[in-house]
């Protein structure tokens, strides 16, 4: 039976309980390990959709009881507001982050792995939906098996050299599945709700976060149209996304959609659902998990791949084409909707992650070389 030390990250919900609980049957020495961020409220709101929150602490305790583990709490706060502050300046920025992951690169793959380390563990475990395979001898990131929950979209920042590091032990399950071995196991969470919203913002509002943590944040300003003609007001143009409908309430006799935010002169940019699509888009910040990626041996069309722009989003035919630095042009097969600065680009080659990046610019207007949607 293997004596091997892995701490596991837990946040008191069901997922991160059942993968320590898991390792400690396997024989593993395990040691718990919860992140508190300073900036959750303890309202009755934030404790049923964070997972930072002083309750998920003492639920997270209760399981390492149960599982008979060393549990210890680390105060994170310096970090988080590391990654809140790029909350607000991306934002600011007229783009729209996705801080999960920030967090995984930076916090729990980052910080809390070198921590790990320090501590003479093998690996830092989680409780998120992916899994780690080999492809030649090499690790690599694959979804979960559970489609509907795969996180494998959110953590391709994390780095090559940590895949050798993290386990996935839930990666296999769906989630009944996992709500069944925590049963199983008679952990405490069993049916514990899961959480919703970005951890330090739990009531769901990043608009009004933004707005009280921004310091520079401007609030109502015109609304256009792509010809520059004013529609009406809008409330902040940090409080819109890509692709946004809900909440712009500018009556105009058709559905209008956020194409574009400029923060310089405190515009949004409005039109119709077909004025969003777009066929290729930069990006920045690229990173390979492996070298299927931008190899040399690729042509100079790029490498082929499915790219996801969104969690929610069905990956799809693409090419990368590699740019100066960290840059890359990414051409889709179909022109998509709502491709959105600031959020990451993932590609795949069927489960296996390749790299991704951070969306930078798209062009909205259609290539006529580019096969359209009939």
């Amino acid at each position: 039976m293997s004596t091997t030390r892995i701490v596991a990250a837990m946040s008191g919900g069901v997922d991160s309980s059942v993968a320590a609980g898991l390792l400690c049957e396997a024989g593993y020495e395990v040691i718990g390990l919860f992140l508190r961020n300073g900036a959750v409220k303890e309202d009755a709101a934030a404790r049923t959709r964070s997972c930072c929150s002083v309750s998920d602490a003492r639920d997270a305790e209760r399981v390492a009881a149960r599982l008979g583990i060393p549990f210890y709490v680390l105060d994170y706060q310096r970090e988080f507001g590391r990654l809140v502050d790029h909350f607000v300046s991306e934002y600011l920025g007229g783009r729209t982050p996705n801080p999960c992951v920030r967090c995984n690169q930076w916090i729990k793959f980052g910080a809390l792995l070198e921590f790990a380390r320090g501590l003479g563990a093998e690996a830092l475990a989680t409780g998120h939906y992916a899994r780690i395979g080999e492809v030649n001898g090499t690790p690599r990131l694959l979804r979960a098996v559970d489609a509907a929950k795969d996180q494998s979209y959110f953590l391709f920042a994390i780095g090559a050299d940590a895949l050798p590091l993290v386990r996935f032990p839930i990666g296999h399950l769906r989630k009944p599945d996992v709500r069944a071995e925590a049963a199983r196991m008679g952990l405490p969470v069993a049916e514990k709700p899961e959480s919703q919203e970005i951890c330090f913002v739990p009531d769901g509002d990043a608009g009004q976060f933004v707005a009280d943590h921004g310091g520079t944040a401007r609030g109502e300003g015109v609304a256009i149209d792509e010809e520059g003609r004013p529609l009406g007001r809008h409330a902040g143009f940090f409080r819109y996304t890509i692709g946004q409908r809900k909440g712009v309430r500018i009556a105009a006799g058709k559905p209008l959609y956020v194409l574009e935010t400029r923060p310089d002169s405190n515009t949004v940019v409005l039109g119709p659902d077909d004025a969003l699509r777009c066929d290729r888009f930069t990006v920045t910040e690229l990173q390979a998990l492996g070298p299927d990626l931008l190899s040399e041996s690729e042509s100079s069309d790029g490498v082929a791949c499915e790219v996801q722009i969104r969690h929610r989003h069905t990956a799809i035919p693409a090419r990368v084409k590699r740019l100066d630095g960290r840059r890359a042009e990414v051409v889709l097969e179909r022109p998509e909707r709502a491709v959105t600065p600031g959020q990451a680009a993932v590609f795949y080659c069927g489960d296996e992650v390749l790299g991704g990046a951070f969306i930078d610019h798209a062009e909205r207007k259609v290539s006529p070389l580019t096969t359209r949607e009939s």
